[in-house]
């Protein structure tokens, strides 16, 4: 594989110039300035200020592929991002659950086998197939509001506007390329600032449950 040829997949993206994204690459702030407020929010909370400083990961990751633009940048997009969803399965089914670690671990590993399943549905229905690998997450997310709404309802309906919000990002990633003759600056860039806002958002989530 060539780590470094250059990568042309939005649509604000005209050349392989380091500067070709610059709304893109500039937006990423929002997930730094995201995990610099939550970072201070989970004083003392060890686990909080893990998933902060993944979150910041992923802004430096992301900035990096928007301006290099190369598959080894891509990669380090997109394993922050893993990550993330990752570590926060886990602290969602030892904390929101009360599940030992054994099976929280268990639980979390599930969610690779779970998003092979569900992956080709969402690659078949044409408007989510662009993003059709990430479209599982706020599926699960939405399982997990629903089923928390009787023993925790105020963090079942906080995880339930997480998806919405979400769902509103993967729509405005899916958007970029369909709508790139009519805006030439693309939609990528609402992904960023709409993905940091819900990020945030989930971390701010499962602080306020293990502080309640």
């Amino acid at each position: 594989m060539n780590w470094t040829r250059s990568i042309d997949a939005y649509c604000e993206r005209t050349d392989p110039a380091y500067w070709s994204e610059p709304v893109n690459a500039v937006t990423n702030l929002a997930f730094l300035v995201a995990a610099f407020i939550l970072w201070r929010r989970c004083a003392g909370l060890t686990a909080g200020r893990a998933l902060a400083a993944i979150l910041f990961a992923i802004g430096l990751g992301s900035y990096l592929f928007h301006t290099h633009a190369t598959p080894w940048a891509a990669m380090l997009d997109t394993t922050p991002i893993l990550v993330f969803t990752l570590v926060y399965i886990f602290l969602a089914n030892r904390d929101f659950w009360g599940w030992p670690l054994w099976l929280s671990a268990l639980g979390m590993a599930a969610y690779i086998p779970y998003t092979m399943a569900v992956t080709p549905v969402f690659e078949a229905l044409p408007f989510f197939t662009i993003s059709s690998f990430y479209w599982p997450l706020p599926l699960l997310i939405f399982a997990y509001a629903a089923l928390l709404r009787t023993r925790a309802p105020a963090t079942a309906r906080n995880l339930a506007i997480g998806a919405a919000i979400l769902c509103l990002s993967l729509a405005a990633r899916s958007l970029d390329e369909p709508l790139c003759t009519a805006l030439p600056l693309g939609t990528h860039f609402l992904w960023h600032i709409l993905n940091a806002l819900m990020l945030g958002w989930m971390i701010e989530t499962w602080r306020r449950h293990v502080t309640r």
